[in-house]
């Protein structure tokens, strides 16, 4: 192999959200950090986050409060230590992100908050209405003269690397990195003295979703594969407010929108939100979701209507300006009319199960931000604890592996393309990611049943068989890679749904429409399936 083909660091951190660049920052100092990322470093679910960071900053808000709505709103599957952990560092976490450049609005002299659904306070530090997009900015500035860090742009992670652990017991294994396709389609072996899964979520995996491109679970996939257990993967967050338009299907419309007095309306402009919950257009995201969705049906009708205009036009403009300006260059001018919306697929609450510090089960691998799953969600996930995850997690990863003996990089074994034949043709590649999303859509969304569940099950199953055939005969491409990682991220999806004989939180099944008295995570095994 050419040993140009052949690549060693100290950390690798395979994805450039939130999470995986201030873990870059964190580890810079104590060695070579790889910051290996399939698209473009602004391709990430970070760049596209409108609302901003829930914290405690007001004195008027406390630590307690906090927990207790991330709690009621996960319906009775957060993990509260792990709430109370993550919760508790926020405040240190804005203030980093503000010494390190981020505008954070403000209203006379101090932070302007603002409120999102499941919040019982004002909590909500963020830039108008791009806030992900301006601390992925004051992140990437951050690294981007530190030479220890190199960074790999339009770099496609195919596979984690695990070996025998020395000196342990037989079975247990060690991540040594990743295999990793190039821009020219050259698979390169990266060595690593410790891996991070920071690739964010899964939403591809559905028609309609928020999520960028790149969403396709790859590192789930990846873990799963290497060996990790995934766990509460039923749990898709739908967002309530996606735009309903041709051009515009990922465009989201802000919870902090209905924070500030939008109002949730039919086509007649009648109001229905307070006919399923007593908070109305405030109450948690899985019952919005349920409730449009239900209205939708019910009316016979393909969206619902958000209309911003109580807001008043000063306000929208002065914290909204990137909404109404996308919305206006759409044709509709948000100060003027309501806004034709539909539920989206948003956020997997779900993911590798880890500590929250991102260990995994594997040795030498970490996963962190939406890839994890810490138990700070639960069934649910609080607007806004999102960015907040990820960024404590990132702090304490990077802190765990600093703790870690220095191990030699083993010698790992190039990759093996031998046996592999030129494809003809890459129709089947479009054909079943078109299937996969078509299935996920029709029978795994808001609301399932065992029925629509066990259909998905088979059909996905005979998919799998045709993308394996396929996998291993030809050259891996991103598109092939993609479409591997999502076909099996949407069958861990229909089997935790399966295992899980409830309604809880994002999870509604029509089979068992009350939740069960027993509480506990769905959590899978490879070596269980």
């Amino acid at each position: 192999m050419n040993q140009r083909s052949r690549m060693e660091t100290d950390f690798l951190i395979i994805g450039s959200g939130a999470s995986g660049l201030l873990t870059a920052a964190r580890l810079a100092p104590h060695g070579r950090v790889l910051l290996v990322n399939k698209g473009r470093f602004q391709d990430s679910s970070t760049w596209y986050a409108q609302g901003g960071i829930a914290s405690v900053i007001s004195d008027h808000d406390s630590i307690e409060s906090h927990v207790r709505d991330t709690l009621e709103a996960g319906a009775g599957l957060c993990h509260e230590d792990v709430v109370r952990s993550i919760v508790s560092q926020g405040d240190r976490i804005i203030h980093e992100l503000i010494e390190i450049g981020t505008g954070f609005d403000v209203d006379d002299g101090q932070l302007h908050l603002t409120r999102e659904g499941g919040h019982s306070h004002r909590r909500i530090a963020h830039v108008q209405d791009a806030s992900g997009r301006a601390i992925g900015e004051a992140l990437l500035a951050q690294i981007a003269p530190q030479p220890q860090i190199q960074r790999l742009e339009d770099h496609a992670a195919i596979d984690l690397i695990c070996l025998p652990e020395p000196g342990k017991a037989s079975g247990q294994r060690r991540c040594y990195g990743a295999y990793v396709l190039s821009p020219e389609e050259k698979v390169l072996t990266i060595s690593a003295r410790h891996t991070v899964l920071a690739t964010g979520g899964a939403g591809k995996v559905y028609m309609y979703t928020s999520n960028p491109h790149a969403a396709s679970g790859d590192g789930i996939a990846m873990a799963w594969r290497a060996g990790c257990s995934i766990m509460n993967l039923e749990f898709m967050q739908f967002h309530p407010t996606c735009l309903f338009h041709p051009r515009g299907s990922n465009m989201l419309l802000s919870e902090a929108l209905r924070g500030e007095g939008a109002l949730l309306i039919n086509k007649a402009g009648q109001r229905f939100m307070f006919n399923y919950d007593e908070r109305g257009e405030l109450a948690p995201r899985d019952i919005v979701a349920r409730a449009i969705d239900h209205e939708m049906k019910k009316r016979g009708e393909d969206c619902m209507y958000l209309d911003a205009r109580p807001i008043g036009r000063e306000s929208i403009q002065r914290q909204f300006p990137n909404i109404h300006e996308r919305l206006l260059q759409l044709g509709l001018d948000m100060v003027a009319e309501p806004i034709p919306i539909v539920p989206a697929a948003h956020y997997i609450c779900g993911g590798v199960q880890t500590d929250v510090s991102g260990r995994t089960s594997v040795a030498g691998l970490y996963a962190i931000g939406e890839t994890a799953c810490t138990g700070l969600h639960g069934a649910n996930r609080l607007a806004s604890n999102s960015l907040l995850e990820c960024l404590v997690m990132a702090d304490l990863c990077a802190a765990d592996i600093l703790t870690q003996p220095s191990l030699t990089v083993a010698q790992v074994p190039a990759w093996d393309d031998s046996g592999i034949v030129p494809e003809s043709e890459r129709i089947q590649i479009k054909q079943n990611w078109d299937e996969i999303r078509a299935i996920m859509s029709h029978y795994v969304g808001i609301v399932r049943s065992n029925e629509r569940l066990r259909r998905a099950r088979r059909r996905l199953r005979v998919i799998q068989e045709e993308i394996s055939a396929y996998y291993w005969k030809h050259p891996v491409t991103q598109d092939l890679i993609e479409l591997r990682n999502l076909e099996l991220v949407a069958e861990l999806m229909v089997q935790s749904a399966l295992q899980r004989h409830e309604s809880r939180g994002l999870h509604f099944s029509t089979d068992y429409p009350e939740p069960s008295e027993t509480i506990s995570d769905t959590v899978l095994t490879p070596d269980t399936m």
